[in-house]
């Protein structure tokens, strides 16, 4: 990766972190789950209203560090309007992306993609996966908290 790609990554995660999208208790809302990261202290609940197979609108309340923020963000805007298939799709493609070394690119994650440099920091992974983790319980109805102690 070059260094402008990586600056470009790098500015992409600090804005959703700082300014994080649909960070709010949703008005209505279908399907919720909560998340801990003990490690690191990020806490996330995910908010999901889904009807007809298809995810209308997702949010997450919580705080975290800046990884984690950033990927709750871009996570709820990857997920709005699509299908729950397609979206569990886009959860093993960003697990696959950031957990294997040798992973390649993943065209449809799109700007998911910002996020592939953690998997060079083996404990930031835990941060990034958390509410994913957190939305596929919501999505399944998960009512024990997740928690990446359990190896998540």
């Amino acid at each position: 990766m070059t260094a402008a790609l990586r600056e470009l990554y790098q500015d992409v995660v600090f804005d959703h972190a700082r300014t994080p999208r649909n960070r709010r208790r949703p008005a209505r809302s279908s399907h919720q789950a909560q998340g801990h990261n003990p490690l690191c202290g990020d806490k996330v609940t995910v908010h999901l209203d889904v009807a007809d197979g298809v995810i209308r609108d997702a949010a997450f309340e919580g705080e975290g560090c800046a990884i984690a923020t950033a990927s709750a963000s871009l996570m709820t805007e990857a997920l709005k309007g699509k299908p729950v298939e397609e979206a569990e799709r886009l959860l093993e493609g960003f697990h696959h992306m950031v957990t294997d070394p040798q992973a390649a690119a993943h065209p449809e994650l799109g700007k998911l993609e910002v996020l592939a440099g953690v998997r060079e920091f083996p404990v930031r992974v835990k941060c990034a996966t958390l509410a994913w983790h957190t939305f596929h319980a919501a999505l399944h109805g998960g009512h024990a908290p997740v928690s990446t102690e359990d190896g998540q």
